[in-house]
Protein backbone atom coordinates (compact mmCIF):
# COMPACT_ATOMS: atom_id res chain seq x y z
CA UNK A 1 0.00 0.00 0.00
CA UNK A 2 2.76 2.45 1.00
CA UNK A 3 4.77 1.59 -2.13
CA UNK A 4 1.71 2.24 -4.29
CA UNK A 5 1.31 5.70 -2.74
CA UNK A 6 5.00 6.50 -3.31
CA UNK A 7 4.62 5.54 -6.96
CA UNK A 8 1.94 8.19 -7.51
CA UNK A 9 2.86 11.58 -9.04
CA UNK A 10 3.91 14.21 -6.48
CA UNK A 11 0.85 16.36 -7.19
CA UNK A 12 -1.48 13.41 -6.49
CA UNK A 13 0.32 12.57 -3.24
CA UNK A 14 0.01 16.18 -2.13
CA UNK A 15 -3.68 16.18 -3.11
CA UNK A 16 -4.24 13.09 -0.95
CA UNK A 17 -2.44 14.75 1.95
CA UNK A 18 -4.40 17.98 1.63
CA UNK A 19 -7.65 16.02 1.40
CA UNK A 20 -6.70 13.85 4.39
CA UNK A 21 -5.97 16.95 6.47
CA UNK A 22 -9.29 18.48 5.41
CA UNK A 23 -11.16 15.27 6.23
CA UNK A 24 -9.59 14.94 9.67
CA UNK A 25 -10.31 18.56 10.48
CA UNK A 26 -13.90 18.38 9.22
CA UNK A 27 -14.63 15.24 11.23
CA UNK A 28 -13.50 16.93 14.46
CA UNK A 29 -15.33 20.15 13.52
CA UNK A 30 -18.65 18.36 13.08
CA UNK A 31 -18.12 16.26 16.20
CA UNK A 32 -17.21 19.33 18.27
CA UNK A 33 -20.36 21.15 17.19
CA UNK A 34 -22.56 18.20 18.19
CA UNK A 35 -20.67 17.70 21.47
CA UNK A 36 -21.17 21.33 22.45
CA UNK A 37 -24.85 21.37 21.47
CA UNK A 38 -25.71 18.13 23.28
CA UNK A 39 -23.56 18.77 26.36
CA UNK A 40 -24.89 22.26 27.01
CA UNK A 41 -28.43 21.11 26.27
CA UNK A 42 -27.97 18.49 29.01
CA UNK A 43 -26.73 21.25 31.34
CA UNK A 44 -30.02 23.09 30.84
CA UNK A 45 -28.91 25.92 28.54
CA UNK A 46 -31.68 27.50 26.44
CA UNK A 47 -31.65 27.16 22.62
CA UNK A 48 -30.78 30.85 22.30
CA UNK A 49 -27.83 30.48 24.69
CA UNK A 50 -26.60 27.44 22.76
CA UNK A 51 -26.89 29.37 19.49
CA UNK A 52 -24.82 32.18 21.03
CA UNK A 53 -22.00 29.69 21.64
CA UNK A 54 -21.42 29.68 17.87
CA UNK A 55 -21.65 33.44 17.32
CA UNK A 56 -17.88 34.01 17.43
CA UNK A 57 -17.44 30.93 15.22
CA UNK A 58 -19.43 32.58 12.42
CA UNK A 59 -18.04 36.11 12.91
CA UNK A 60 -14.47 34.82 12.84
CA UNK A 61 -15.15 33.27 9.44
CA UNK A 62 -15.76 36.68 7.86
CA UNK A 63 -12.52 38.16 9.18
CA UNK A 64 -10.40 35.03 8.76
CA UNK A 65 -11.26 34.43 5.12
CA UNK A 66 -10.41 38.02 4.25
CA UNK A 67 -6.98 37.79 5.88
CA UNK A 68 -6.29 34.10 5.20
CA UNK A 69 -6.01 34.56 1.45
CA UNK A 70 -3.35 37.23 1.98
CA UNK A 71 -1.46 35.01 4.41
CA UNK A 72 -1.63 32.04 2.04
CA UNK A 73 -0.13 34.08 -0.78
CA UNK A 74 2.58 35.51 1.49
CA UNK A 75 3.68 32.50 3.52
CA UNK A 76 2.30 29.53 1.55
CA UNK A 77 -0.78 27.34 1.82
CA UNK A 78 1.13 24.63 3.68
CA UNK A 79 1.64 27.02 6.60
CA UNK A 80 -1.95 28.32 6.66
CA UNK A 81 -3.29 24.74 6.59
CA UNK A 82 -0.97 23.67 9.41
CA UNK A 83 -1.80 26.79 11.42
CA UNK A 84 -5.48 25.88 11.02
CA UNK A 85 -4.88 22.35 12.30
CA UNK A 86 -2.85 23.70 15.23
CA UNK A 87 -5.55 26.21 16.17
CA UNK A 88 -8.21 23.48 16.14
CA UNK A 89 -6.07 21.46 18.55
CA UNK A 90 -5.79 24.58 20.74
CA UNK A 91 -9.59 25.08 20.65
CA UNK A 92 -10.14 21.48 21.76
CA UNK A 93 -7.56 21.81 24.55
CA UNK A 94 -9.33 24.96 25.78
CA UNK A 95 -12.35 22.81 26.55
CA UNK A 96 -10.29 20.44 28.73
CA UNK A 97 -10.78 22.60 31.80
CA UNK A 98 -12.69 21.98 35.05
CA UNK A 99 -16.44 22.29 34.60
CA UNK A 100 -16.46 25.43 36.76
CA UNK A 101 -14.38 27.20 34.10
CA UNK A 102 -16.51 25.97 31.19
CA UNK A 103 -18.55 29.16 31.06
CA UNK A 104 -20.55 30.57 28.16
CA UNK A 105 -17.88 33.17 27.38
CA UNK A 106 -15.03 30.62 27.57
CA UNK A 107 -16.76 28.24 25.16
CA UNK A 108 -17.60 31.12 22.81
CA UNK A 109 -13.88 32.00 22.74
CA UNK A 110 -12.95 28.39 22.00
CA UNK A 111 -15.54 28.28 19.21
CA UNK A 112 -14.15 31.53 17.83
CA UNK A 113 -10.68 29.96 17.59
CA UNK A 114 -12.24 26.88 15.99
CA UNK A 115 -13.94 29.13 13.44
CA UNK A 116 -10.61 30.74 12.54
CA UNK A 117 -9.06 27.28 12.21
CA UNK A 118 -11.91 26.05 10.01
CA UNK A 119 -11.62 28.84 7.48
CA UNK A 120 -7.82 28.71 7.35
CA UNK A 121 -8.09 25.00 6.64
CA UNK A 122 -10.87 25.33 4.07
CA UNK A 123 -9.22 28.19 2.16
CA UNK A 124 -5.93 26.29 2.11
CA UNK A 125 -7.53 23.07 0.87
CA UNK A 126 -9.58 24.69 -1.91
CA UNK A 127 -6.67 26.86 -3.10
CA UNK A 128 -4.20 23.97 -2.96
CA UNK A 129 -6.17 21.96 -5.50
CA UNK A 130 -5.66 24.56 -8.22
CA UNK A 131 -2.00 25.03 -7.35
CA UNK A 132 -1.35 21.28 -7.53
CA UNK A 133 -3.10 21.05 -10.88
CA UNK A 134 -1.14 24.02 -12.23
CA UNK A 135 2.08 22.34 -11.09
CA UNK A 136 1.07 19.09 -12.80
CA UNK A 137 0.12 20.75 -16.11
CA UNK A 138 2.63 21.44 -18.84
CA UNK A 139 3.08 24.91 -20.30
CA UNK A 140 1.55 25.80 -23.66
CA UNK A 141 -1.44 23.48 -23.54
CA UNK A 142 -3.88 23.62 -26.42
CA UNK A 143 -7.59 24.27 -25.92
CA UNK A 144 -8.40 20.58 -25.58
CA UNK A 145 -5.69 20.19 -22.96
CA UNK A 146 -6.94 23.22 -21.08
CA UNK A 147 -10.50 21.84 -21.07
CA UNK A 148 -9.21 18.50 -19.74
CA UNK A 149 -7.40 20.38 -16.97
CA UNK A 150 -10.59 22.26 -16.08
CA UNK A 151 -12.58 19.02 -16.05
CA UNK A 152 -10.03 17.47 -13.69
CA UNK A 153 -10.13 20.58 -11.49
CA UNK A 154 -13.93 20.41 -11.31
CA UNK A 155 -13.80 16.72 -10.39
CA UNK A 156 -11.23 17.27 -7.66
CA UNK A 157 -13.12 20.25 -6.20
CA UNK A 158 -16.44 18.35 -6.24
CA UNK A 159 -14.92 15.35 -4.48
CA UNK A 160 -13.18 17.52 -1.89
CA UNK A 161 -16.28 19.62 -1.18
CA UNK A 162 -18.70 16.70 -1.19
CA UNK A 163 -16.55 14.46 0.99
CA UNK A 164 -16.09 17.33 3.44
CA UNK A 165 -19.82 17.75 3.94
CA UNK A 166 -20.40 14.00 4.17
CA UNK A 167 -17.73 13.79 6.86
CA UNK A 168 -19.20 16.76 8.68
CA UNK A 169 -22.43 14.79 8.95
CA UNK A 170 -20.45 11.76 10.12
CA UNK A 171 -18.85 14.06 12.67
CA UNK A 172 -22.31 14.74 14.13
CA UNK A 173 -22.68 11.00 14.74
CA UNK A 174 -19.13 10.78 16.10
CA UNK A 175 -19.72 13.59 18.56
CA UNK A 176 -22.92 12.08 19.89
CA UNK A 177 -21.34 8.62 20.16
CA UNK A 178 -18.24 9.86 21.99
CA UNK A 179 -20.39 11.86 24.39
CA UNK A 180 -22.56 8.83 25.15
CA UNK A 181 -19.61 6.47 25.65
CA UNK A 182 -17.03 8.64 27.40
CA UNK A 183 -18.57 11.92 28.50
CA UNK A 184 -17.67 15.43 27.39
CA UNK A 185 -14.11 15.77 28.71
CA UNK A 186 -12.74 12.41 27.55
CA UNK A 187 -14.46 12.81 24.16
CA UNK A 188 -12.71 16.17 23.67
CA UNK A 189 -9.37 14.66 24.77
CA UNK A 190 -9.68 11.78 22.26
CA UNK A 191 -10.28 14.22 19.41
CA UNK A 192 -7.44 16.51 20.52
CA UNK A 193 -4.95 13.61 20.57
CA UNK A 194 -6.07 12.26 17.19
CA UNK A 195 -5.91 15.65 15.50
CA UNK A 196 -2.51 16.37 17.04
CA UNK A 197 -1.14 13.24 15.33
CA UNK A 198 -2.56 14.41 11.99
CA UNK A 199 -1.06 17.87 12.55
CA UNK A 200 2.43 16.54 13.31
CA UNK A 201 2.33 14.29 10.24
CA UNK A 202 1.26 17.24 8.07
CA UNK A 203 4.07 19.44 9.39
CA UNK A 204 6.65 17.02 8.04
CA UNK A 205 5.04 15.96 4.77
CA UNK A 206 3.10 18.88 3.22
CA UNK A 207 5.03 20.60 0.43
CA UNK A 208 6.74 23.68 1.88
CA UNK A 209 6.28 26.22 -0.92
CA UNK A 210 2.72 25.22 -1.90
CA UNK A 211 0.63 28.24 -2.92
CA UNK A 212 3.21 30.92 -2.15
CA UNK A 213 2.83 33.79 -4.63
CA UNK A 214 5.86 34.73 -6.73
CA UNK A 215 4.98 38.41 -6.40
CA UNK A 216 4.31 39.17 -2.73
CA UNK A 217 0.90 40.86 -2.48
CA UNK A 218 0.27 43.97 -0.44
CA UNK A 219 -2.33 43.86 2.32
CA UNK A 220 -4.45 46.34 0.34
CA UNK A 221 -4.86 43.63 -2.32
CA UNK A 222 -7.03 41.40 -0.12
CA UNK A 223 -10.10 42.77 -1.91
CA UNK A 224 -10.52 41.17 -5.31
CA UNK A 225 -10.10 43.35 -8.39
CA UNK A 226 -11.69 40.73 -10.65
CA UNK A 227 -15.23 41.57 -11.80
CA UNK A 228 -16.11 37.89 -12.20
CA UNK A 229 -14.98 37.04 -8.66
CA UNK A 230 -16.79 40.03 -7.16
CA UNK A 231 -20.04 39.00 -8.86
CA UNK A 232 -19.62 35.34 -7.88
CA UNK A 233 -18.84 36.37 -4.28
CA UNK A 234 -22.01 38.47 -4.07
CA UNK A 235 -24.03 35.55 -5.44
CA UNK A 236 -22.41 33.19 -2.93
CA UNK A 237 -23.27 35.48 -0.02
CA UNK A 238 -27.00 35.49 -0.82
CA UNK A 239 -26.96 31.77 -1.72
CA UNK A 240 -25.71 30.72 1.72
CA UNK A 241 -27.78 33.29 3.57
CA UNK A 242 -30.80 31.75 1.81
CA UNK A 243 -29.89 28.32 3.15
CA UNK A 244 -29.04 29.27 6.71
CA UNK A 245 -31.98 31.66 7.22
CA UNK A 246 -34.20 28.61 7.71
CA UNK A 247 -31.85 25.67 8.13
CA UNK A 248 -29.54 26.63 11.03
CA UNK A 249 -31.89 27.60 13.88
CA UNK A 250 -35.47 27.64 12.59
CA UNK A 251 -35.60 24.13 11.15
CA UNK A 252 -34.23 22.20 14.17
CA UNK A 253 -36.52 24.12 16.54
CA UNK A 254 -39.53 23.55 14.27
CA UNK A 255 -38.87 19.82 13.98
CA UNK A 256 -38.77 19.55 17.77
CA UNK A 257 -41.67 21.83 18.64
CA UNK A 258 -44.13 21.03 15.84
CA UNK A 259 -43.37 17.38 15.06
CA UNK A 260 -42.44 16.33 18.59
CA UNK A 261 -39.02 14.99 17.64
CA UNK A 262 -36.56 14.64 20.51
CA UNK A 263 -33.11 16.24 20.40
CA UNK A 264 -31.30 13.08 19.29
CA UNK A 265 -33.80 12.38 16.51
CA UNK A 266 -33.40 15.92 15.16
CA UNK A 267 -29.59 15.68 15.31
CA UNK A 268 -29.53 12.28 13.63
CA UNK A 269 -31.84 13.37 10.84
CA UNK A 270 -29.81 16.52 10.13
CA UNK A 271 -26.61 14.47 10.16
CA UNK A 272 -28.03 12.12 7.51
CA UNK A 273 -29.18 15.14 5.51
CA UNK A 274 -25.67 16.64 5.54
CA UNK A 275 -24.11 13.31 4.51
CA UNK A 276 -26.56 12.95 1.59
CA UNK A 277 -25.92 16.58 0.67
CA UNK A 278 -22.19 15.88 0.48
CA UNK A 279 -22.69 12.79 -1.66
CA UNK A 280 -24.76 14.76 -4.18
CA UNK A 281 -21.99 17.39 -4.35
CA UNK A 282 -19.52 14.78 -5.55
CA UNK A 283 -21.80 14.07 -8.53
CA UNK A 284 -22.12 17.72 -9.59
CA UNK A 285 -19.68 17.42 -12.54
CA UNK A 286 -21.91 14.76 -14.12
CA UNK A 287 -25.02 16.89 -13.62
CA UNK A 288 -23.72 20.27 -14.76
CA UNK A 289 -21.16 19.65 -17.52
CA UNK A 290 -22.20 20.85 -20.98
CA UNK A 291 -23.30 18.51 -23.75
CA UNK A 292 -19.95 18.93 -25.52
CA UNK A 293 -18.11 17.78 -22.39
CA UNK A 294 -16.76 21.22 -21.46
CA UNK A 295 -16.97 22.61 -17.93
CA UNK A 296 -19.93 24.77 -16.88
CA UNK A 297 -19.91 28.55 -16.62
CA UNK A 298 -22.14 31.38 -15.46
CA UNK A 299 -25.10 30.27 -17.57
CA UNK A 300 -25.28 26.93 -15.72
CA UNK A 301 -24.93 28.71 -12.37
CA UNK A 302 -27.92 30.89 -13.26
CA UNK A 303 -30.08 27.95 -14.37
CA UNK A 304 -29.39 25.92 -11.24
CA UNK A 305 -30.13 28.76 -8.82
CA UNK A 306 -33.36 29.51 -10.70
CA UNK A 307 -34.37 25.88 -10.14
CA UNK A 308 -33.64 26.30 -6.44
CA UNK A 309 -35.49 29.60 -5.94
CA UNK A 310 -39.03 28.19 -5.99
CA UNK A 311 -38.48 25.34 -3.53
CA UNK A 312 -38.58 27.26 -0.18
CA UNK A 313 -41.68 29.18 -1.33
CA UNK A 314 -43.48 25.94 -2.23
CA UNK A 315 -42.64 24.47 1.19
CA UNK A 316 -43.94 27.67 2.85
CA UNK A 317 -47.22 27.43 0.91
CA UNK A 318 -47.66 23.78 1.93
CA UNK A 319 -47.10 24.65 5.61
CA UNK A 320 -49.38 27.71 5.46
CA UNK A 321 -52.28 25.71 4.00
CA UNK A 322 -51.52 22.67 6.18
CA UNK A 323 -50.91 20.34 3.24
CA UNK A 324 -49.34 17.27 4.87
CA UNK A 325 -46.89 19.49 6.80
CA UNK A 326 -44.45 16.77 7.84
CA UNK A 327 -44.29 15.13 4.39
CA UNK A 328 -44.14 18.51 2.62
CA UNK A 329 -41.33 19.80 4.82
CA UNK A 330 -39.20 16.65 4.73
CA UNK A 331 -39.66 16.04 0.99
CA UNK A 332 -39.02 19.72 0.30
CA UNK A 333 -35.92 19.61 2.48
CA UNK A 334 -34.56 16.64 0.52
CA UNK A 335 -35.21 18.37 -2.81
CA UNK A 336 -33.74 21.64 -1.56
CA UNK A 337 -30.64 19.83 -0.30
CA UNK A 338 -30.02 18.05 -3.60
CA UNK A 339 -30.39 21.17 -5.77
CA UNK A 340 -28.49 23.36 -3.29
CA UNK A 341 -25.64 20.82 -3.24
CA UNK A 342 -25.22 21.15 -7.00
CA UNK A 343 -25.30 24.95 -6.73
CA UNK A 344 -22.68 24.93 -3.98
CA UNK A 345 -20.35 22.53 -5.80
CA UNK A 346 -20.68 24.49 -9.05
CA UNK A 347 -19.83 27.74 -7.25
CA UNK A 348 -16.84 26.09 -5.55
CA UNK A 349 -15.49 25.11 -8.96
CA UNK A 350 -16.11 28.52 -10.53
CA UNK A 351 -14.20 30.43 -7.86
CA UNK A 352 -11.14 28.20 -8.17
CA UNK A 353 -11.40 28.35 -11.96
CA UNK A 354 -11.73 32.16 -12.00
CA UNK A 355 -8.90 32.67 -9.50
CA UNK A 356 -5.48 33.69 -10.82
CA UNK A 357 -2.77 31.03 -10.75
CA UNK A 358 -0.33 33.27 -8.83
CA UNK A 359 -1.72 34.08 -5.40
CA UNK A 360 -4.87 31.99 -5.90
CA UNK A 361 -5.55 32.12 -2.16
CA UNK A 362 -6.25 35.88 -2.33
CA UNK A 363 -9.24 35.34 -4.63
CA UNK A 364 -10.44 32.22 -2.82
CA UNK A 365 -10.10 33.91 0.58
CA UNK A 366 -12.15 36.93 -0.56
CA UNK A 367 -14.83 34.65 -1.98
CA UNK A 368 -15.15 32.59 1.20
CA UNK A 369 -15.30 35.80 3.20
CA UNK A 370 -18.53 36.51 1.30
CA UNK A 371 -19.63 32.93 2.02
CA UNK A 372 -19.03 33.45 5.74
CA UNK A 373 -20.88 36.78 5.67
CA UNK A 374 -23.87 35.03 4.11
CA UNK A 375 -23.80 32.34 6.81
CA UNK A 376 -23.62 34.99 9.52
CA UNK A 377 -26.55 36.95 8.06
CA UNK A 378 -28.59 33.78 7.63
CA UNK A 379 -27.86 32.51 11.15
CA UNK A 380 -28.86 35.79 12.82
CA UNK A 381 -32.00 36.13 10.71
CA UNK A 382 -32.92 32.48 11.28
CA UNK A 383 -33.20 32.94 15.03
CA UNK A 384 -34.88 36.35 14.91
CA UNK A 385 -37.37 35.74 12.10
CA UNK A 386 -38.39 32.33 13.46
CA UNK A 387 -39.00 33.86 16.88
CA UNK A 388 -41.20 36.70 15.58
CA UNK A 389 -42.85 35.18 12.49
CA UNK A 390 -42.25 31.42 12.28
CA UNK A 391 -40.67 29.02 9.79
CA UNK A 392 -42.88 30.07 6.88
CA UNK A 393 -41.47 33.61 7.02
CA UNK A 394 -37.93 32.20 7.04
CA UNK A 395 -38.74 30.19 3.93
CA UNK A 396 -40.16 33.19 2.08
CA UNK A 397 -37.04 35.22 2.91
CA UNK A 398 -34.98 32.30 1.60
CA UNK A 399 -36.79 32.44 -1.75
CA UNK A 400 -36.26 36.21 -1.98
CA UNK A 401 -32.53 35.80 -1.30
CA UNK A 402 -32.29 33.07 -3.93
CA UNK A 403 -34.04 35.40 -6.37
CA UNK A 404 -31.34 38.00 -5.65
CA UNK A 405 -28.70 35.33 -6.24
CA UNK A 406 -30.25 34.61 -9.63
CA UNK A 407 -30.29 38.31 -10.59
CA UNK A 408 -26.63 38.66 -9.63
CA UNK A 409 -25.73 35.46 -11.51
CA UNK A 410 -27.00 37.00 -14.77
CA UNK A 411 -23.80 39.06 -14.85
CA UNK A 412 -21.42 36.10 -14.51
CA UNK A 413 -19.32 35.18 -17.58
CA UNK A 414 -21.51 32.87 -19.61
CA UNK A 415 -18.71 30.38 -20.37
Amino acid sequence: MLSNIKALPESVRQYLLVTGNYWAFTLTDGALRMLVVLHFHQLGYSPLAIAMLFLFYEISGVITNLVAGYLGARIGLNKTMNIGLGLQVAALVMLLVPSSMLTLVWVMMAQGISGIAKDLNKMSAKSSIKMLLVTESADGENKAGDNAKQQKLYGWIAKLTGSKNALKGAGFFLGGTLLSLFGFTIAIAIMAIALTLVWVFSLFTLKRDLGKAKNKPKFSEIFSKSRSINILSAARMFLFAARDVWFVVALPLYLGSQFGWDHYYVGGFLALWVIAYGLVQTQAPRLTSKSDGSVPGGRQALLWVCALTAIPGLIALALTFNISPQLSLLAGLMLFGAVFAVNSSLHSFLIVNYASDDGVSLDVGFYYMANAMGRLIGTVLSGYVYQVAGLEACLWISSVMLGLTAVISIYLPKD
